[in-house]
């Protein structure tokens, strides 16, 4: 019974205050150790595989049948690895494969253990500006983004893979899917979210520390691009197991 309620057993709503999506490119033979055998990467050019950061004000996270009021407010970093996924039907599915996930609430750490498999830890978060920057850091996960809000950049971050802007969109995410595996059981989890009024921004990252992606010991790890959203309400379904 506890399994099946890690298995997002019912719609939720939650809105996007802000949101910032720092994508990292990594050669994919580095990253294909981290998905399921049923997963295959989502690759640029055949070459790059992506890590995406996001940074989540999140408020009146709740299941979708209660009313606003009932929600849950937090900040959330979470970790997900660009993927598809062929479903059962053979449809193709594009998404991201969580690994991992962090929230200044501890209540929220421990309703999001029950509900999902998204491994979530409690972390301090902290945010704070200096003239046109802004800073979000914690100490715990060893995580610190820094970037200008001034005005957008001209251009791509120096050494990413894309050519533009238009290119670095199609790895923004969120994504259509979000997946998750349980070994034991060899199943797959897929929940498909619904958003509105998703218009990505890019922004000028001036630095960035982050202890996850450190921790993983990759090589040629670069910056392929930033973005940030704001007002996004968003829907998630009913999650959908299908057994390998």
């Amino acid at each position: 019974m506890l399994d099946r309620l890690k298995n997002h057993p019912f719609a939720v709503k939650a809105h996007f205050d802000e949101s910032l999506v720092v994508t990292f490119a990594v050669p994919k033979e580095q990253l294909q150790h981290l998905i399921p055998d049923s997963l295959e990467l989502d690759t640029y050019q055949d070459k790059w595989a992506f890590i995406a950061v996001a940074a989540v004000q999140t408020s009146h996270l709740r299941p979708a049948i209660f009313p606003t009021w009932l929600g849950h407010d937090f900040f959330l970093i979470g970790y997900r690895v660009f993927a598809r996924y062929t479903n059962l039907a053979g449809k193709r599915l594009r998404g991201l494969y969580i690994l991992s996930s962090e929230t200044d609430k501890r209540k929220m750490s421990f309703l999001g253990n029950i509900f999902t498999h998204y491994h979530y830890k409690h972390i301090d978060v902290r945010r704070s500006r200096t003239g046109t920057t802004q800073t979000i850091q914690s100490l715990q996960a060893d995580f610190s983004v820094s970037w200008k809000t001034e005005s957008e950049p001209q251009t791509i971050p120096v050494g990413s893979p894309f050519d533009n802007w238009k290119d670095a969109r199609k790895f923004a995410g969120p994504l259509p899917h979000t997946f998750s595996y349980d070994a034991t059981k060899k199943s797959m989890l897929i929940v498909k979210g619904l958003r509105q009024d998703w218009t990505p921004q890019p922004i000028e990252v001036t630095a960035s520390k982050i202890g996850f992606i450190d921790h993983l010991k990759l090589d040629n790890v670069v910056l392929a691009s930033a973005f940030r959203i704001t007002n996004v309400p968003y829907k998630w379904n009913k999650g959908i197991v299908e057994k390998w």
